[in-house]
Order: structure tokens, then C-alpha cells, then sequence
């Protein structure tokens, strides 16, 4: 079974430089597919438990799906590595021109493990694959480096690399992907400038083969129909993301003040309305997507003029403008494309600049950064806050290029009271004390605080029932089910590998039809429900055996603690009790014990085996 798959995975040693290319064992593409499946249980077969994440064995790598590189619409590729912020599983995923590369010059994925004894950057062309000195790379912010890795290699080239951040090893530190694509949570950048590469540059010229190409090219039809016909879809290519920001504060889920109230006044101007007044000027698009969801701009007046911008995400706006109660979408644009520039999770960034400035109000620390005081409203703050942890310069950058549980845990007594994050990842920009379900998405998610394992929001508040019912945002009952019939699909999908945008159009029948054509398998709904739950128990395995238990399926006490000041769920919190419930009906829907490990009779039905290695080199 060669359709849809290059049958190659590029491995390289950086300690010895020894490059070698290994075909993909059958059974591992039979039970994991490909993207976070792949990377899931190669990861738990290849690290040694309890390493260090930024030890020279933490493998780095780059996974495609089977549909990646096809003409498939909205697919994309994903990093997997352990997170040096959390200790977990990590799977990161981005889009852009970079995983289809990746296809194209011949290979599934890049395993990357070892440490360079000086800055490299790795070079494949095709099946010519060489290391190449980095030296004169070193310091460089992530555009001028695409750029020169550009000029040096071949112009068609993509590019992944990391900024200033990375090479430091901060925590927070991304991988970008091409301009203004990156793989951004849980400090995959950081783990990248352990190994002293720079960066990764492909150049591809084959195609991608399918097993039924008649069938295949309907199935692109009819999935390029659905995205383009949907209103979800239609909606992201007309304001992108960036509109949900004031429905998030209509309905008390926008952080503000580092997530003491859910609301924010200035929200339309963070928005697609204020972006579009003030930045836009035409749509972009990944390789074969039809949404377009991005949007080159500039700003053109003022302070920050000449700043080039994408798109600000929902995200970037909520964590980097409302969080830090700033309503200038000029300023916010700029801090965006710093974080960018530097090589910051902008969710993260936001996160650790808002607590700073909470440590401020509360007298805990030092109030002033470079003769800036760190105070809510300042863009001139969190501008200098993002410089800081970026070098890693000062008492502020030191502290928290760690991420706020370890700046937490540093500043002492009082500080975890306001240490917004689930297993040491800040938290995204969906404040979960209106939004039971959310809470619980958060406290389970396989990498620590994330929405995008399974986003209740849609059927707890926005209107759309959950198996003909709908659902009391406020409950923590019945939420268990949805939660996991969630995170069990999309963690299928991330086998594929798809954008969660194409996913708002797409319907399960469709991605089982292109799937079944390229590949020439004969998956059920059934079948891809499975495999996701395959996937969640073996990434729990994972987390487990690094010693991130079922204590740590919690939230952080703002959100237990303290009532929801303002908005629909003012007054509300999710109770320790109120977790205890979710977590009962959790563990017991999973097959877990009650601590929140999978019972071996689960792990069997799954086919897992977890003292039998798949992937060795």
C-alpha cells in the first residue's frame, strides 16, 4: 500500500550526521496512518521515559499524511516531540507550502534526533540530503531567514526555521513554516535549538500517487464543494477568525486583565472590522485550500507604519490585545509580528505578559522593564516583555521564558493563584468558566490547555445541539461523551493531515471517501472513530510514563476559585466538585481507572501494545 504514502522517512542524526532513510513498517501504517498517528507512537517507541526534553535524544519531527501533498482540499503536516514546557506529548501543526514539500521530494516524514556541535541547517533535494553550517544564520529573525536559506538553496524552497527565541531555548520558542505559518505551542522551537538547527529546506519535484483516481478526484470535488458552500467556511474567508472576538465577549469567554473578566469593550476593534479598516489589503491562501483564510496587510499610519501583517488570529488578538486590555489593533498587529519575527507562541506570549503584569499589581515583582512599567493597557509593556523572554535578558526574560507554572513556582506564594495554564501550557483564548465543557477539553487534552482538541464552544453556546440536544454551558454533566466523541475524530483527522477550517465544511463521509481513494483502504466511520481513540490512549501512555498523571487533569484556580465577574456566566466557576464529576464520567467513558490510566481490557480492544516497538533506528 504505496497510494497516498511515499513509503520513506528521512532520519538523521545531527551528533554524528549519519542520514538514513527507512521505509515505513506496515503495521505502523495499518493502526496509526500517518501525522499525529505516526508521531504518536514513534515518539513512545523511540525516547527513552523521563528524558529530558531538550536532551539530544528528544526526536524532532516532521510528519505528512497520506493526503498530504494531494489534491485533497485544506491538509497540512504536523512537528511531534516532546514539550520542553510541559513534559508531555507534543504534536504541533501548521500549514503553508512546507509539509507538501516534504511529500514532493519524497519522503512521509523527517526524524531529527542528536545535537549538531554547531549551528546547521539541513538541506534536502529530493533524495540528495546534506547538513549545511549555520553559523551565519545564527540571531537571525525568522524572515530574513527563509530568505537567505532561499538565496542559498533554490528559490523554490520551504523553509522551517526558528528566531531568536528558539536558538535560546525559551520554552515558548515556535518553529515557523514558511512566512507567517507555524508550528506554535508547547516550545517545539526550543527543542529545535537544543539539536543547533536552524532550520529545515526542501525542495521536491515528484508527485504524490493514489490508489482510484477517478474516485479520488470526486471525492476532491465534492469536499472542494462542501468548503466552499458552507457558511463556517464562507465566513472564514471573508473575516478569518479575527471576527469571533467579539462574540467571545458577548458570550463572557474573552480573556481580560490575564483572565479576570470574560468580556472586553474594545473588542470590535480587535477584530475582522477594526483589521479590515486598518490592515487588510487582499486574501492568501495555503497549498490547496480553497478558503483563503488569510489576509496580507500593512500598516500604514502611526507608530508601528510599515509593518507587514498577516491575518491577526482569533488567538493573537484575544491573548496579545484583550488580555492585555489593549484595543489598538495597530499595536497588537505589531506585537503579533514580533512574536513572528522572534519566534513566539503568541498564545503563550500573552499569557506569561499578562501575568507579569498581574505580579506588578500585586507587589510580587520588580515593576519596571528597561525603564517601561508593566501595566495593563501598555503595548510599549508587552512589547518590551516579548523582547525579554525572546533574548532571554533580565530578571523578567529569565523568569519567564520558562511559561508562568515555572515563573509561578519561582516568584513564590500567591503567584499560582493567577498561573493561567493546564500542565504547564497557558491556556488558549477561550476562558472556560462559561463553557463547562471547555473546562474539561482543557483539563484532558493530550498537550496541556487546548482548544483545538475539542472545541465544546460550537454546541455549548453556539447554538448547535450535541446529538439532538442542547446543552447547559454551565453543567459539568453529560459532557463527558461529547468531549471524547470529539478529541477521538479530530485526533483521526490529524492522521490525514487536515485543517481545522476545512473541517468546518467537510463531513466525515467525504474525508472517509478521500481517504479510501488515495490510499485504497476501506475505512468506516467506525473505523475513524477508532483510530483516534487509538491514538488518545497511546499519547495518555505517553504522558503517563513521563509522570504527568491524572492529578494534573485539572484547571488552574482562576478558574475554580474565583466567579466569572461579568457576562452570561457571571458568578459562575467550575467547583473542584464540578471537575470531579466531568473527570468520573471521563475516566469511566474512556475505559480508564479511576486515576486515569487505560485498563489493560481498553488497551487490547485498541490493538496497542505498549512493550512491542513499532518504529526502531
Amino acid at each position: 500500500m504505496k497510494e497516498g504514502y511515499m513509503d520513506c522517512i528521512l532520519v538523521v542524526d545531527l551528533t554524528t550526521g549519519r542520514i538514513e532513510k527507512r521505509s515505513i513498517p506496515p503495521r505502523l501504517k495499518e493502526d496509526y496512518v500517518g501525522g499525529k498517528g505516526f508521531g504518536a507512537r514513534i515518539l513512545y517507541d523511540l525516547l527513552p521515559p523521563q528524558t529530558w526534553a531538550l536532551a539530544p535524544e528528544n526526536p524532532l519531527m516532521f510528519f505528512t499524511g497520506p493526503l498530504t501533498g494531494t489534491a485533497a482540499p485544506s491538509m497540512r503536516a504536523c512537528v511531534v516531540t516532546k514539550s520542553p514546557l510541559t513534559g508531555t506529548f507534543l504534536d504541533s501543526y501548521f500549514g503553508g507550502s512546507f509539509g507538501p514539500e516534504i511529500k514532493y521530494a519524497g519522503y512521509d516524514g523527517i526524524i531529527i534526533t542528536g545535537q549538531a556541535p554547531e549551528p546547521v541547517y539541513l538541506w534536502i533535494e529530493d533524495q540528495k540530503v546534506e547538513l549545511r553550517p549555520a553559523k551565519h544564520l545564527s540571531g537571525r529573525d525568522t524572515f530574513s531567514t527563509v530568505q537567505l536559506i532561499k538565496e542559498e538553496t533554490r528559490s523554490g524552497a520551504r523553509v522551517a526555521c526558528i528566531g531568536p527565541a528558539g536558538e535560546n531555548q525559551v520554552l515558548l520558542a515556535l518553529i515557523t513554516c514558511e512566512y507567517n505559518r507555524q508550528a506554535g505551542r508547547g516550545g517545539a522551537g526550543a527543542v529545535m535549538g537544543s539539536k543547533n538547527l536552524k532550520a529545515v529546506a526542501v525542495y521536491g519535484t515528484r508527485g504524490v500517487a493514489v490508489r482510484d483516481r477517478e474516485r479520488f478526484l470526486a471525492a476532491v470535488e465534492q469536499a472542494t464543494q462542501e468548503v466552499r458552500t458552507s457558511p463556517d467556511t464562507k465566513a472564514l474567508t471573508e473575516s478569518g477568525t479575527a471576527a469571533s472576538v467579539p462574540f467571545a465577549s458577548e458570550v463572557g469567554l474573552l480573556p481580560r486583565l490575564n483572565y479576570r473578566y470574560g468580556t472586553f469593550t474594545g473588542a470590535v476593534e480587535l477584530s475582522d472590522h477594526g483589521q479590515r479598516k486598518h490592515l487588510w489589503l487582499k486574501n492568501a491562501a495555503c497549498t490547496g485550500c480553497p478558503i483563503a483564510c488569510s489576509k496580507v496587510g500593512v500598516i500604514r499610519s502611526g507608530r508601528y507604519a510599515g509593518t507587514v501583517s498577516d491575518i491577526v488570529e482569533y488567538e493573537s488578538a484575544a491573548m496579545l490585545g484583550a488580555n492585555l486590555d489593549i484595543a489598538d489593533i495597530k499595536a497588537v498587529t505589531y506585537l503579533t509580528h514580533l512574536c513572528d519575527a522572534l519566534g513566539l507562541d503568541t498564545i503563550s506570549a500573552g499569557g506569561v505578559a499578562g501575568f507579569a503584569m498581574e505580579a506588578v499589581e500585586r507587589g510580587l515583582a520588580e515593576p519596571r522593564l528597561n525603564g517601561v512599567e508593566l501595566k495593563f493597557g501598555s503595548p510599549e509593556a508587552a512589547e518590551q516583555i516579548i523582547r525579554a523572554v525572546a533574548h532571554k535578558e533580565g530578571f523578567w526574560g529569565q523568569l519567564l521564558a520558562q511559561g508562568v507554572k515555572r515563573a509561578a513556582d519561582q516568584l513564590g506564594p500567591g503567584a499560582e493563584e493567577f498561573a493561567v495554564h493546564v500542565k504547564g501550557l497557558e491556556t488558549p483564548a477561550w476562558g472556560p468558566r462559561g463553557c463547562a465543557g471547555m473546562g474539561l477539553a482543557y483539563m484532558t487534552a493530550d498537550r496541556g490547555g487546548c482548544h483545538q482538541r475539542g472545541f465544546t464552544v460550537t454546541y455549548e453556546i453556539g447554538g448547535v445541539p450535541w446529538e439532538g440536544k442542547q446543552l447547559d454551558p454551565l453543567s459539568p454533566y453529560g459532557k463527558a461523551g461529547m468531549v471524547i466523541s470529539l478529541q477521538n475524530y479530530l485526533a483521526a483527522l490529524d492522521t490525514f493531515v487536515k485543517c481545522d477550517f476545512g473541517g468546518f465544511g467537510i463531513i466525515p463521509e467525504t474525508y472517509l471517501n478521500l481517504f479510501n481513494s488515495c490510499t485504497g483502504r476501506d475505512y468506516s466511520l467506525d473505523d475513524l472513530y477508532r483510530l483516534g481513540e487509538r491514538i488518545w490512549n497511546t499519547t495518555r501512555l505517553f504522558n503517563l510514563r513521563e509522570g504527568i498523571t491524572g492529578s494534573q487533569d485539572t484547571l488552574p484556580p482562576r478558574f475554580v476559585r474565583e466567579p466569572l465577574p461579568d457576562g452570561p456566566g457571571k458568578g459562575h466557576r467550575i467547583s473542584d466538585q464540578d471537575m470531579a464529576v466531568m473527570l468520573e464520567e471521563y475516566y469511566r467513558e474512556r475505559g480508564w481507572d479511576q486515576d486515569g490510566k487505560p485498563l489493560a481490557a481498553k488497551l487490547e480492544q485498541l490493538k496497542i501494545e505498549p512493550h512491542q516497538k513499532l518504529f526502531t533506528i
